[in-house]
């Protein structure tokens, strides 16, 4: 039985999509062939520094959440059928024996890590930590985090380690899991067993029992409390399910590919960019070129590499605002296309852009170093970053096939920087590849439609659930145009003569 030839009535889900600057609750009606989205509630995610370290505010997304569902009830109009949640990855909370909170989570981009990477590569190599997981080495990676929380007490007083998502669902339900796409980033699972590498594990010394069991997506996580329903109105039972709950995993589900010669670029504050493969790529190659294996739906590999994304575009608009000459996106979009194409580029994976503050001083001072033309406007500013995105897009989705052997047709762009039609257009003249674009609410897509598979609601595997986006998601193409050498200058001018990632 496939998606589009329905196992069960349309019913209602709500999936819970928290990314780093807000979340939502989106209200999906899924089975006979129709698959909507609609937004419940969004509210903001805003971190709060506190005696210099860099917090989550946890109970403010759960005072969203619990908003959101009941928003969502009361639209429904009747019972869920069930809720998904899914957010940003490597972050976690500490609970105790009583499973009581042990404070605010930290931050991936709090300073705690600095360094940590370099310490652990003395224990435990570089070479041989990708061998045992796979994953880009990036300095937020929780197992960095761990290794920086050693001898904290709260550590020391910690029973159980939650990532963000299983937090949540713990809190809605009473019952503990790790969900494997969200623990995947962990640089704690072992890609080809799918389970937690003993390697890294004993030669950092980190107490694999904080874990609770593996979940996979579509697996029951339990069901809403009396004490959540009392809160949100809902009529139970409800049932909550555990989906791809790293927010990529969500989005690369609602990729609406035929096939599996594509390319994605899920965008947001992050573009991750790469391809969905039946089998992790562990070459010392493959570690070089500082690309991850992250696990997906269906015993899928996410191999993809992380480039900063919308985030520098979205610190420059910051930036304008507290400096008093705030901006109009879409305005400074139209003049950014009008300014001068690749007059000045950056390398869009460059770690001096990961930290907050003043991202036009610094994309600025990147282009005087490479010899190039600082940005003289907002507008020019604007075009350097989205000239240098596309430029990383491409690069990621060249390095990806060669290092892959998959050759890609198409290239997929989804979420937030699908709406951005000069994003996408630069993106396909760049990778000379068609690129289609949308849906925009990828990952919530992909919450709904591993929920509504799991309820019965919908059959098949990802090629069908893909099949019912095509059918119901409004998507835009991109032909690629223009001069395909003036790329390989502009690459060549960040990267002492030679394309960047190779």
């Amino acid at each position: 039985m496939s998606a589009s030839s329905p196992t069960g009535a349309a019913r209602d889900f709500a999936a819970v999509d928290l990314g780093a600057s807000s979340g939502r609750v989106m209200l999906a009606r899924a089975g006979g062939g129709e698959l909507s989205l609609r937004e419940a509630h969004r509210f903001a995610n805003r971190p709060v520094r506190v005696l210099g370290t860099l917090h989550w505010d946890v109970l403010a997304l759960w005072d969203g959440l619990l908003t959101g569902l009941r928003a969502a009830g009361r639209e429904a109009g009747g019972p869920l059928a069930g809720v998904g949640i899914d957010s940003w990855a490597v972050d976690y909370g500490l609970l105790d024996a009583s499973g009581a909170l042990l404070g605010n989570p930290v931050h991936y981009r709090d300073g705690r890590t600095d360094g940590v990477a370099a310490q652990v590569a003395g224990v435990l190599p570089p070479r041989e930590l990708y061998a045992a997981t796979g994953l880009q080495e990036l300095p937020f990676n929780t197992v960095y985090q761990l290794v920086a929380a050693r001898g904290s007490a709260q550590l020391a007083a910690a029973h159980r380690l939650l990532l963000i998502p299983d937090l949540m669902a713990y809190w809605l339900t009473g019952r503990a899991g790790t969900e494997l796409t969200n623990a995947s980033t962990t640089q704690l699972i072992d890609p080809r067993t799918r389970s937690w590498s003993p390697v890294v594990a004993e030669a950092l010394d980190i107490d694999q029992g904080l874990f609770p069991p593996l979940r996979l997506p579509g697996d029951p996580a339990g069901e809403l409390t009396p004490e959540v329903l009392a809160e949100t109105g809902l009529a139970g039972p409800v049932p909550v399910w555990a989906v791809a709950s790293h927010d990529t995993a969500s989005a690369v589900v609602g990729v609406p590919a035929s096939g599996k010669r594509f390319a994605y670029i899920a965008t947001g504050t992050w573009s991750l960019a790469g391809l969905e493969l039946d089998a992790p790529v562990l070459s010392q190659e493959s570690r070089r070129a500082n690309f991850t294996n992250e696990l997906g739906v269906d015993g899928t590999v996410r191999y993809l590499r992380n480039i900063m994304g919308l985030w520098l575009l979205q610190e420059c608009l910051r930036e304008w605002e507290r400096s008093g000459t705030p901006y109009e996106l879409e305005p400074l979009l139209r003049d950014a296309a009008r300014a001068e194409p690749l007059r000045s580029v950056v390398d869009a994976g460059d770690p001096e852009f990961i930290a907050p503050g003043d991202m036009p001083g610094r994309i600025a001072r990147a282009c005087a170093r490479t010899g190039q033309p600082e940005p003289r406007d907002a507008a020019e500013t604007v075009r350097c970053v989205l000239d240098s995105l596309a430029l990383a897009h491409r690069v990621t989705v060249r390095e990806a096939q060669r290092l892959s052997g998959r050759s890609v047709e198409t290239v997929h762009v989804v979420g937030g920087g699908a709406r951005n039609e000069l994003l996408c257009q630069l993106t396909a003249d760049a990778c000379g590849l068609p690129v289609v674009a949308g849906p925009a609410e990828a990952a919530a897509l992909g919450n709904v439609l591993v929920q509504a598979r799991a309820a019965g609601v919908l059959g098949g595997g990802l090629a069908e659930l893909r099949g019912l986006l095509r059918a119901t998601a409004p998507l835009r193409h991109h032909e690629p145009m223009g001069d395909a050498g003036a790329w390989d200058r502009a690459a060549a001018r960040i990267s002492g003569g030679r394309e960047v990632g190779r």
